[in-house]
């Protein structure tokens, strides 16, 4: 039986684990797709694997709710939010919106340095069947979207993006990613690019929206196959 100084431990270490850190931990399972849309998040199991205490798991559902990635419901409790090919729709196109913007104003911007990393992901993704194959353009996909949302100096759009792009995240791991598609997707990277490197803001811009676009009609493909 553990002592009465153990529980008093755990207890306190529990106290400390706060609501924002058991959100982020569910939603990155949610991101990975270690928790599937429709699976039950049960409060005992979260809190023996985040050490926190029973209200701050409480709150961080909340939270995820709010987020519209957990669903609650009275006398069932709380899962993981089911998305419709609807919901889809309305992510990217709030996403065409803020990663537009983001590219428009990252060529505006005087960062140099960011820029260059910029040519050189470029670079790598042109060359992605010698680089590692598909996993790897994934892996410079991802970097290369975060890094034109870090160029254009907007934390709000930062924000706004990474929380849009968990409930689609699997989406692209279930098989986004083929020869066809990535070939079409880059070509649309090189535009982006050479548009920002080159401060043609209305240019990136547009260029940028219609990437997203094109992203969605090949999303809402494999939406209709994963989540009927």
């Amino acid at each position: 039986m553990a002592s009465a100084t153990a529980v008093t431990a755990r207890r306190r270490s529990r106290k400390q684990v706060g609501a924002a850190s058991v959100a982020d931990w569910i939603r990155e399972r949610i991101r990975l797709g270690r928790l599937v849309p429709g699976q039950r998040l049960v409060e005992a199991d979260i809190i023996e694997q985040t050490g926190a205490s029973r209200s701050k798991v409480r709150e961080a559902l909340r939270r995820l709710e709010a987020e519209h990635l957990v669903t609650i419901e009275e006398y069932r409790g709380a899962s993981v939010k089911k998305i419709g090919t609807g919901e889809i729709v309305q992510i990217y196109r709030a996403r065409m919106a803020l990663e537009g913007l983001a590219a428009a104003e990252f060529a505006q911007s005087d960062a140099p340095r960011l820029k260059t990393r910029l040519l050189k992901i470029q670079h790598a993704m042109n060359n992605w069947r010698d680089e590692g194959g598909q996993q790897r353009f994934a892996e410079l996909n991802s970097e290369w979207h975060k890094l034109i949302i870090e160029g254009s100096g907007n934390a709000y759009v930062a924000q706004f993006v990474a929380r849009l792009s968990v409930p689609t995240y699997r989406l692209l791991l279930a098989g986004f990613y083929g020869d066809q598609r990535i070939d079409a997707a880059n070509a649309d990277h090189r535009k982006i690019t050479a548009a920002i490197v080159e401060g043609r803001a209305t240019d990136a811009e547009a260029a940028m929206r219609q990437h997203i676009s094109d992203g969605l009609a090949a999303v809402s493909e494999l939406a209709t196959q994963l989540m009927d």
